[in-house]
């Protein structure tokens, strides 16, 4: 299988700090990590989405599979009387077997290709970080080793997509939509068993109990998860595993399913569902080409696992993040060509703008600062902090390039390309335009998140940071 070095965590103590620089026993410096207490708001938050999320996934899918994704009309048929919750419900498709065999062969095979097929796309591919790669620092001082796949399991997971489609016909293309709801069930019933697995297992044998944070509150720590890392063996990482696959990997196979259904229905797949599946395609596949650099990022650094992270990625992401492929189905959109090039104007201006801003970053920790960001040497601001085994670290907070224009600009590129996936969808329903409400909210809550975290981490060096860069993301305004 792997050589005994893959995946395994070791503790090094005051030696490297988390962009690679020495630690030293001097100054004072803030402690980072998540939250002990929680206040009501954060509480309340978290009871209303362990409550409603999941009523707001049925509630999308439900919309496109009864009332041709119009969002309004199910919500005005029940005041006017016209139906009931009841007559909604037992309309909708309900759990099947072929739909469990169907998931079960699904999350079995990403199993199997994140566990057990090593990486070898890195050697042969050139500029691809995989194979095992160091995670970052964690709050007790850990720095756990990663097998980074990722990439190799999407290009074999499509390349046999393709194959079938072409050839083997095992199954039809459109094998996804045509069992999307019973496909939710299931997807369900692991984001909930997986979740409750976690919880439970962070009492009885943790991963790594230093990591382990406990609120004193049950709802909080079943929802934002107590494990840090959690494992089984050495080998699966529930963090990396469920936040890549199978969700991400599915994403584009859903969209192309979509694609399949359209031809099927239609009789040609329109320029909408082209632009869909291309831009949400390059933005898939530009997340596993830099798994190695998503192991740096707020999801892996500092997020522990519960169902925030679990039920989330087996059930909000498919089913959420797909809404504009899933909407073209019933809706087929062929957009004019201006309006079908500003939308890929708009999405990869996003783009470059996410992925230069993020490989700014990248590079300027890979080199501790020893590198050109726009044709001049960076300037940032030296910090220092404390991890949980009292361990004092020094690190750097760049101000130059896109992170000295605002301290969140990817975020920005992240939401010009959310809106251009809406925007494909023409202008006729509000429910492709969720995606972009939701990314919204979501981003500049992580802003926020991400900000209180690093004002704990690095203290008063992080308010020298902020006076140098005061905007978070767009520069001028906020």
């Amino acid at each position: 299988m792997k050589n005994s070095v893959a995946m395994e965590a070791t503790r090094r103590r005051a030696q490297h700090g988390a962009n690679g620089k020495s630690s030293e026993e001097e100054g004072q410096s803030a402690q980072w990590g998540r939250a002990w207490e929680v206040d009501w708001f954060s509480l309340s938050s978290v009871i209303g989405l362990l409550c409603f999320a999941p009523f707001i996934v049925f509630y999308f899918v439900m919309a496109c599979d009864q009332y041709q994704c119009s969002v309004s009309q199910p919500l005005i048929e029940l005041y006017q009387g016209e139906t009931t919750l009841l007559s909604i419900w037992s309309r909708a498709p309900s759990f099947t077997w072929s739909a469990a065999k169907i998931y079960a062969i699904w999350v079995s095979f990403q199993v199997f290709l994140y566990m057990c097929v090593p990486d070898i796309t890195h050697k042969f591919i050139p500029g691809y970080v995989g194979g095992v790669q160091d995670g970052a620092r964690t709050p007790a001082g850990l720095i756990n080793k990663y097998e980074v796949n990722g990439l190799q399991c999407w290009l074999i997971t499509h390349a046999l997509w393709y194959a079938n489609a072409q050839y083997f016909h095992w199954f039809s293309p459109t094998i996804i939509f045509d069992n999307w709801i019973p496909l939710m069930w299931c997807a369900n019933i692991l984001g909930y068993a997986v979740s409750t697995y976690a919880f439970t297992k962070a009492y009885l044998f943790p991963t790594c109990a230093e990591d382990c944070k406990f609120t004193g509150n049950v709802f909080y720590n079943y929802m934002m998860g107590i494990e840090f890392n959690p494992r089984v063996g050495k080998w699966f990482d529930f963090k990396l595993f469920f936040n890549g696959r199978p969700g991400i990997v599915a994403w584009t196979l859903i969209n192309l399913s979509y694609m399949a259904k359209q031809q099927e229905l239609y009789g040609h797949v329109t320029n909408s569902m082209i632009l869909v599946n291309v831009l949400q395609g390059l933005y898939v596949l530009d997340f596993f080409w830099n798994e190695a650099w998503y192991l740096k990022t707020i999801d892996i650094c500092h997020d522990h696992f519960g169902w925030y992270l679990g039920w989330g990625d087996c059930v909000w992401l498919p089913y959420l993040y797909t809404l504009q492929g899933l909407y073209l189905v019933y809706h087929p959109v062929e957009l004019s060509s201006v309006h079908a090039l500003a939308v890929l104007s708009l999405g990869l201006v996003g783009y470059y703008i996410f992925r230069s801003t993020n490989h700014q970053k990248d590079l300027f920790r890979r080199t501790e600062g020893s590198c050109s960001i726009w044709g001049s040497k960076p300037t940032y601001i030296e910090c220092s902090y404390h991890s949980g085994d009292g361990g004092l670290h020094r690190s750097k907070l760049m101000t130059s390039g896109f992170w000295g224009v605002a301290r969140h600009l990817n975020y920005t590129g992240d939401l010009m390309g959310s809106l251009a996936y809406c925007a494909a969808c023409g202008f006729g329903h509000i429910l492709p335009y969720f995606y972009i409400v939701y990314m919204t909210i979501l981003l500049v809550h992580r802003c926020v998140r991400d900000e209180h975290r690093c004002s704990s981490k690095y203290g008063k060096d992080w308010k020298r940071y902020t006076d140098v860069v005061p905007r978070r993301l767009i520069p001028g305004v906020f």
